[in-house]
């Protein structure tokens, strides 16, 4: 027999009610982190630098042909954190390699913070949904002792709510929890490998001041 909507509504929306407030919080908690992991999705995806077609043409025009013009004009047309740093010492290229140095930090250091940006929602959602969980519990656990204290083994019902909430509230944390740990872990070995990708592009630049010197 196939469970109609009605039904998965309302055997949600019970669950919703059994837990009580937490299983509210932890819904709230997801539909942000949710959020934050689509939006860092995307932009990370749009981040994305071919660095082998990229550094290629580094090389060519900076150490090939000597035109930091041309390199410019690579690293505007070529998307990504990398050639955006990539440009700010390419506009310090004449000067010393120190300068050039600290333009490339500084600019890295923005495009890095940029990168981070949302994960440490998802972090927090990680960490907080099994405690809200077992907040849960306890409050669960509560009730069912005082079910017990003020009706003995009489009303077997009022202590089975009480553990029901607890239990829900136990799985709901985690079911929470574990997907938001995955996605943030996704999330920040992208992270990772772009912030390779620029110290790549800052060190080759830092090399070829130094080659043409």
């Amino acid at each position: 027999m196939e469970m109609t909507t009605m039904e998965v509504e309302t055997s949600v929306m019970d669950l919703m009610s059994q837990g009580g407030w937490v299983m509210w919080a932890l819904l709230v908690f997801s539909i942000v982190a949710l959020g934050s992991f689509v939006e860092r999705g995307i932009a990370l995806r749009k981040a994305r630098t071919d660095m082998k077609t990229y550094l290629t043409g580094l090389t060519k025009t900076l150490l090939e042909e000597h035109s930091v013009t041309d390199a410019m004009k690579i690293s505007e047309a070529t998307p990504g954190p990398a050639p955006r740093v990539a440009i700010a010492g390419l506009r310090h290229f004449a000067s010393s390699s120190s300068h050039i140095e600290k333009s490339l930090e500084r600019r890295a250091q923005g495009e890095v913070r940029r990168l981070h940006r949302g994960l440490g929602i998802l972090a927090t959602t990680a960490m907080t949904a099994p405690l809200l969980g077992f907040l849960g519990t306890v409050t669960g656990m509560m009730e069912s002792f005082d079910g017990l204290a003020n009706f003995g083994t009489s009303n077997p019902g009022m202590v089975a709510l009480g553990i029901k909430e607890a239990l829900t509230t136990t799985a709901a944390g985690l079911i929470v929890a574990v997907p938001t740990q995955l996605a943030h872990n996704a999330l920040a070995s992208r992270v990772e490998s772009i912030t390779g990708d620029i110290e790549e592009v800052a060190n080759f630049l830092l090399e070829a001041r130094e080659a043409s010197s």
